[in-house]
């Protein structure tokens, strides 16, 4: 039963994309993600349709052509060496995307009904935060979440975890609309440094809501979470993680609002005596050797 929230690499290729989730091959309303992987000097066109999308060099550089626009995405060598630039995609729109040295791209989306202007996302505007403490402590890229850049639906970031770290942790929900937490659907698509393992869990958050994920993922893999506690996300010794965060649901106000596993809520009490990983900042604006 639990297979069908695990997508692994490969899975779901559709072209010109790599890497195809849908609303309806998900089966939720509203988050999606892609993945786009071209030859040096390839390209590619797709419409967005009725998502709104983002879309983030995971390795390589771009152009992008949309809206009478032309955007130039510098990009980065691997998610291990930069925080990188990206491009908003709004709603109802024909894209055309040429890399000169190939690259890896991904389009986080969200089904939405403002159309916004496309845009430029500039690296230097992207929030770095240093969250948590000890071996729970992570990166988090906030490239487009509610506080750093405005989007109808999408909210995206990126976590990066050092290798022997936990993240997502203490495990959390989003999967109710009410006061305290916001109602979305969420996707995690992993990269894990010197193609090492990782484990994500997800587990079952009341009636109706069964899941019990404990899985070994790879570079590639994508986990679906429509509902359920999900934490932690593992990183093995000597392995650091990345994983980017897709989310999207029907709140108007666009939150991003959890609520934590009261079993282990009292794990962020701990941080207050303990200081954050000093790994950390695994990336910046500056492209680094890996």
């Amino acid at each position: 039963m639990n297979e069908r929230f695990i997508v692994r690499e490969g899975e779901s290729a559709e072209e010109p994309f790599s890497l195809v989730i849908t609303p309806k091959t998900a089966g939720w309303e509203y988050s999606s993600l892609r993945m786009l992987e071209l030859p040096a000097g390839g390209s590619a066109e797709f419409d967005t349709g009725a998502d709104e999308m983002v879309l983030l060099p995971l390795s390589g550089g771009v152009q992008v052509f949309c809206e009478g626009q032309k955007i130039e995405l510098v990009g980065r060598r691997s998610v291990f060496t930069r925080v990188t630039d990206f491009a908003y995609l709004p709603i109802d729109t024909h894209v055309m995307v040429v890399s000169r040295d190939g690259g890896r791209f991904a389009l986080p989306g969200a089904k939405a009904t403002r159309k916004l202007p496309a845009r430029y996302g500039p690296a230097e505007g992207v929030a770095v935060e240093l969250r948590g403490a000890g071996q729970a402590s992570r990166q988090v890229n906030n490239f487009c979440n509610p506080q750093t850049f405005d989007a109808d639906k999408l909210i995206a970031v990126e976590v990066l975890t050092p290798g022997a770290n936990w993240s997502s942790f203490p495990p959390h929900k989003h999967d109710e609309e009410r006061e305290g937490e916001a109602q979305l659907e969420e996707v995690y698509y992993f990269e894990v440094d010197r193609d090492g393992p990782a484990y994500q869990r997800v587990y079952t958050s009341g009636p109706g809501r069964e899941i019990d994920v404990c899985a070994e993922v790879r570079t590639g893999d994508t986990v679906l979470i429509p509902y359920g506690w999900h934490g932690p996300s593992m990183a093995t010794p000597g392995y650091d993680l990345y994983y980017l965060n897709v989310m999207a649901g029907p709140s108007p106000d666009r939150a991003w609002l959890i609520c934590d596993d009261p079993a282990h809520a009292w794990v962020r009490g701990t941080w207050d005596d303990q200081e954050v990983d000093p790994r950390l900042p695994l990336t910046t604006t500056e492209e680094k050797q890996q």
